[in-house]
């Protein structure tokens, strides 16, 4: 369920190719590599599973497109379904989000530093995250509440499974470094914002989703109270002996309803801007 667009939205300065579709075509039609690359980009997606590949930032993109397609197909042997996040993580080019000392290791199934005691979530994590988020709702669902942009990887994921994205980031310097590499992809429906996100963004309440990249002991109240009837929120929080659990809580007309879930690894949530 979404809301009216706020009035004063902010805006990120880039604006789709509206002459291009805003989805690619079915996963279904683009996951063989055999039909879609070439024996070189074969051999890259064979190296994948056992990391003997090395990605070079000046490798052809048909390279980089076979990693992906291996990145999927591992992502679907790990129970990732969804066709929506399938997709989505096809056709979101991980490794420019990735800095270039662990280029060799950007579709990996792998966290990886970005700066600033952060990391870039593992593809595995990410798509299990979105999938939950999206459960059984037609895609592209209505707007959504990004915690912790990060290096922006999975706010880029989220535009392409979403009509809207409010993306929130606390360290400038991160929240900097995310404009600049998601500046080329032109994605028209996503807003970076700095902020605390433990305090949410009101003004885009409420959302049909939120999704963190921080767990702390509790799910703050801000969420709750932005997140929209048939609206769900997924987010990892500490469930004691440093230990964190991915939470999944729907709103209902009835109020709310929660469940925990596998264990996970996230930074630790943090208020405040720096």
């Amino acid at each position: 369920m979404s809301a009216p667009k706020p009035p004063n939205r902010p805006s990120f300065p880039a604006r789709l190719d509206q002459n291009k579709p805003f989805f690619a075509p079915k996963l279904s039609q683009t996951t063989d590599v055999k039909k879609q690359v070439p024996r070189v980009a074969m051999e890259a997606a064979k190296g994948f599973s056992d990391s003997k590949f090395f990605i070079n930032q000046d490798r052809s993109t048909l390279n980089h497109e076979a990693l992906r397609l291996a990145m999927v197909r591992k992502l679907q042997h790990q129970g990732i379904h969804h066709e929506a996040v399938l997709r989505a993580m096809r056709d979101t080019e991980r490794h420019r989000f990735i800095d270039a000392g662990w280029a060799n290791q950007s579709y990996e199934d792998t966290s990886l530093p970005i700066g600033y005691e952060q990391t870039i979530s593992k593809p595995s994590v990410v798509a299990r995250m979105i999938e939950l988020l999206l459960h059984d709702r037609p895609t592209p669902i209505g707007r959504v509440l990004d915690i912790g942009t990060g290096c922006g990887y999975q706010a880029a994921v989220l535009s392409r499974v979403c009509t809207e994205v409010y993306s929130i980031e606390r360290l400038k310097a991160l929240h900097d470094k995310a404009r600049n590499l998601l500046r080329p992809f032109r994605l028209f429906n996503l807003h970076l914002l700095l902020g605390d996100g433990m305090v949410g963004y009101a003004a885009g309440a409420p959302y049909s989703g939120i999704i963190a990249a921080a767990g702390g002991t509790v799910i703050p109240t801000a969420w709750l109270e932005q997140l929209a009837v048939g609206g769900r929120l997924v987010a990892p929080v500490d469930v004691g002996g440093g230990r964190q659990s991915l939470v999944v809580i729907d709103r209902t007309a009835q109020g709310l309803t929660q469940q925990v879930l596998e264990l996970v690894q996230f930074v630790p949530l943090k208020s405040g801007i720096a």
